[in-house]
């Protein structure tokens, strides 16, 4: 099995750029680990990992 890690960025603006100046610099600087490589990644894959980065983000901005 492939395990490739990521910025955010990366995926963003590969199958989703139209989103890149929504994120926050934080948010794009995020690793991502992808089980089967950036190649297998759909854009629904996409949009599911940049909805869950961002609410983690939020998650932590409570905690400070």
């Amino acid at each position: 099995m492939l395990v490739e890690t990521v910025k955010l960025a990366t995926i963003v603006m590969k199958l989703t750029p139209d989103l890149y100046p929504t994120l926050k610099k934080h948010e794009l600087e995020s690793e991502i680990v992808l089980r089967n490589g950036l190649a297998a990644l759909e854009a629904e894959d996409a949009m599911e990992i940049i909805q869950y980065s961002i609410s983690e983000h939020q998650k932590d901005a409570y905690l400070h």
